[in-house]
């Protein structure tokens, strides 16, 4: 099952990283009308947080980890409350670069495999919450986040960020 559970999150980074670049939904950049979920989100952010290259590389099964909305023209899963982040290091595309989508980082995406890590919120029990990632937590296309969880990863490196709590910096 373990194996089974990694296949398919190896399957969804893969997915994001070969939609590539150019006109999308632009679900991504709109906000929600719907008012975030307060259980899931942080007040106050937490301090020590690392970038995302920083914690694919350390060992630690809690992690608090930075990073932007964004990696793909859609970083958003559908049916849970998935999605994915990049290093803030990483300076996304701007519109005046010709990219309509800046949060796919279509201008620097030779550099999304190191910099590039999954979340996904979930319960009190452990289980993946089946809700939009955009209206649970009031987020969008470059959100800048910071994620508190059970760091998984897969036999590539890929990080996968298991998130009880996210703090929501202001734009």
């Amino acid at each position: 099952m373990s194996s089974l559970l990694r296949t398919f999150e190896a399957s969804i980074l893969v997915a994001l990283f070969a939609a590539g670049c150019g006109r999308s939904e632009q679900a991504a950049e709109t906000s929600p009308d719907v008012p975030a979920d307060a259980s899931y989100l942080l007040t106050a952010e937490p301090q020590g947080a690392a970038g995302v290259a920083e914690a694919r590389q350390a060992d630690a099964e809690e992690v608090t980890v930075i990073g932007r909305v964004g990696g793909s023209p859609n970083p958003f899963v559908e049916g849970m409350a998935a999605f994915t982040i990049v290093d803030p290091k990483i300076p996304h595309c701007a519109a005046e670069e010709g990219c309509p989508t800046p949060w796919d980082y279509c201008c620097t995406k030779n550099q999304l495999a190191d910099n590039m890590a999954l979340v996904k919120v979930i319960d009190s029990q452990g289980r993946p919450v089946a809700s939009d990632a955009r209206e649970l937590l009031g987020i969008r296309g470059l959100s800048v986040v910071v994620v508190k969880g059970e760091s998984q990863r897969d036999g590539e490196g890929n990080l996968t960020v298991l998130a009880e709590q996210i703090y929501v910096k202001s734009s």
